[in-house]
């Protein structure tokens, strides 16, 4: 077995997050978000609701860290943080439920988030090369 020191995988995974531009990291969160959600739905439909408690509760952790992250000091801030929050409580619902309907409802909303953050990134990369 592989520790973390020694397994070549964690090390450039590590490596990635610690050297990725902030929007590289928003779009990385955004990306586990839409897998565990995914995963939560896998497990409830194959009858594994414990592991499906578990990846809906990693999903539910990577929403407070991108609510943690917000600054506040921009209009759009309040609206992304009551848009997460909202999310948050419908996998709350999703998990005690087990209920896949909810799962697509935040899924729609995380891969909508996903390719809006992508496609701004894209964008301010070519203004970026103009200068």
């Amino acid at each position: 077995m592989y520790s973390a020191v020694s397994n070549p995988f964690q090390q450039y995974r590590t490596t990635s997050i610690k050297t990725a531009s902030p929007a590289k990291l928003l779009l990385m969160l955004y990306e586990g978000l839409i897998v565990f959600i995914k995963r939560g739905k896998q497990e409830i439909e194959s009858g594994n609701p414990a592991q499906a408690h578990i990846s809906i509760v990693k999903a539910q952790d990577i929403l407070t860290e991108l609510m943690s992250n917000l600054n506040m000091e921009y209009p759009i801030s309040h609206n992304l943080f009551q848009l997460y929050d909202y999310m948050k409580q419908r996998l709350v619902a999703a998990n005690i439920k087990k209920d896949t309907d909810i799962l697509d409802e935040v899924l729609t909303f995380a891969e909508e988030l996903r390719d809006t953050w992508a496609q701004a990134a894209k964008i301010a990369r070519g203004r970026e090369a103009e200068i």
